[in-house]
């Protein structure tokens, strides 16, 4: 799969344009429950087209040194808890945010051809990971597939070799059926896969995870090819602070 890159530029100006009327209802979830979901809600697993997005690689650099923490921070406040607000706000920028994007490129690299059936994507000084929910579970469950544990696999692979960053891992449903279904449906997902990381190896101290349930649309709720794009788990992988210093420092090149 065409591993996708977005300058941090241009995520500043789309996020600058609709943070003043995005709602969301983040709710991390604590309990590791992976059982299955049954109600009257439906979903239907689509798989749809990638869509293809900028070819240039664009460095963390490409914020001014010392500016880049304070605006990336104001926005990222701004955003909320949401990956776009993860992504802003973990950004450096100057030197420092130059070598944590390169490594952020070969980790994505490596990504792309261990993750099959996900769409990788280089935002900023970020990965961004994106699933169909219907490739990773059934209709309704939270239960990862077999194919969904060998995708997590490659994405354990790599963080276990690219130590010193964090993950954030979102539970998206489409708007079909009541809110606290889907709200508790989006939450297992979400800790579903983290709990999976985790018994592979990954600290659980790395690792977030939250549910939306509806509250996060990427496409139109009204169209049966909406509703199942925005049926998704999000993974996002971003700097710790550990890795900021040790580039800062030039411990790290």
């Amino acid at each position: 799969m065409k591993l996708v890159k977005l300058s941090l530029t241009s995520m500043l100006a789309v996020t600058m344009l609709f943070t003043s009327c995005q709602t969301t209802r983040p709710t991390t979830s604590g309990t590791g429950d992976t059982s299955t979901t049954t109600g009257n809600r439906t979903e239907t697993s689509t798989t749809g087209e990638e869509k293809t997005g900028m070819n240039k690689t664009t460095k963390g650099g490409i914020i001014g040194a010392g500016s880049g923490a304070v605006v990336g921070g104001i926005i990222g406040n701004r955003m909320g808890n949401t990956a776009a607000g993860a992504i802003i706000g973990a950004a450096v920028g100057g030197a420092t945010g130059a070598v944590i994007g390169r490594r952020m490129d070969k980790q994505a690299e490596e990504l792309e051809k261990s993750m099959e059936n996900a769409k990788i994507e280089r935002v900023g000084e970020a990965i961004r990971i994106n699933f169909d929910s219907g490739i990773l579970f059934a209709v309704n469950s939270a239960e990862l597939s077999a194919n969904a544990k060998k995708d997590i696999d490659g994405l354990v692979n790599t963080l276990q070799k690219y130590e010193g960053t964090n993950i954030i891992i979102e539970g998206h449903t489409d708007n079909t059926g009541s809110r606290e279904l889907n709200q508790g449906l989006s939450e297992r997902r979400a800790q579903a896969v983290a709990n999976y990381a985790r018994t592979r190896g990954v600290d659980a101290s790395r690792m977030q995870a939250k549910g939306y349930a509806f509250d996060q649309p990427i496409a139109d709720n009204t169209t049966a090819e909406g509703r199942a794009q925005n049926r998704r788990v999000e993974i996002i992988i971003i700097a710790s602070e550990e890795l900021k210093k040790a580039a800062e420092s030039g411990e790290i090149k």
